[in-house]
């Protein structure tokens, strides 16, 4: 199993103008390792629908990549995305599933089929030309940077060690930038930040 870390860092490392969407137990790490007006928080609904929000953002902007760093217990929400991504033909989405196996950011309860459940097989049978599963840091890292360059819809589903991370919040006190401002200057600052770019 990776960190947090070891999924995030190289990916943040080789990220240049990519939108990435993250939710959940994920939300902060991200924003401790980068605050480009190109990440949005998706943390302030329900569960499962970042992806969503991410294949939105995939097709105004098909000439741009989206990652998104979803959670599985937010996969689990929403399987139905899978198919509607292939509908959608959008080819520049990159979906990580990150893979602790619990609803960590409520207290670290269990997810449905945690330890069971195969998120890249799902993806392939929903029509996904490119899905993969990492559970080792440095076969991780070496295949990051092809995969980065597949023609998508890629699925990468990664099996993390559980976190700590406490219920998400906006508010100044939060140290990812992205936290710090409402839902909706999030928004306003990321299509402010694609109109530029």
């Amino acid at each position: 199993m990776l960190t947090k870390e070891q999924l995030i860092g190289p990916l943040a490392g080789l990220r240049t103008d990519e939108v990435v969407v993250t939710t959940m137990g994920i939300v902060r790490p991200w924003g401790r390792v980068s605050s480009s007006p190109l990440d949005f928080a998706s943390a302030d609904s329900a569960m499962g629908h970042a992806a969503d929000l991410a294949l939105g953002i995939a097709l105004a902007q098909p000439q741009r990549r989206v990652i998104c760093l979803n959670g599985d217990g937010s996969m689990l929400m929403s399987l139905g995305t899978l198919a509607t991504i292939i509908q959608s033909g959008a080819k520049n989405l990159i979906l990580f599933v990150v893979e602790n196996s619990t609803y960590e950011i409520i207290g670290n309860q269990p997810i449905p089929g945690a330890g069971i459940v195969d998120f890249a097989a799902m993806a392939r049978a929903a029509g996904f030309p490119h899905a993969f599963t990492f559970d080792d840091a440095k076969q991780y890292e070496s295949l990051l940077p092809n995969i980065l360059r597949l023609d998508g819809p890629v699925l990468v589903a990664v099996k993390i060690r559980p976190g700590n991370e406490g219920p998400l919040s906006r508010r100044q006190e939060e140290a990812a930038g992205y936290l710090k401002v409402s839902l909706a200057q999030s928004a306003r600052q990321l299509r402010d930040a694609l109109a530029r770019k």
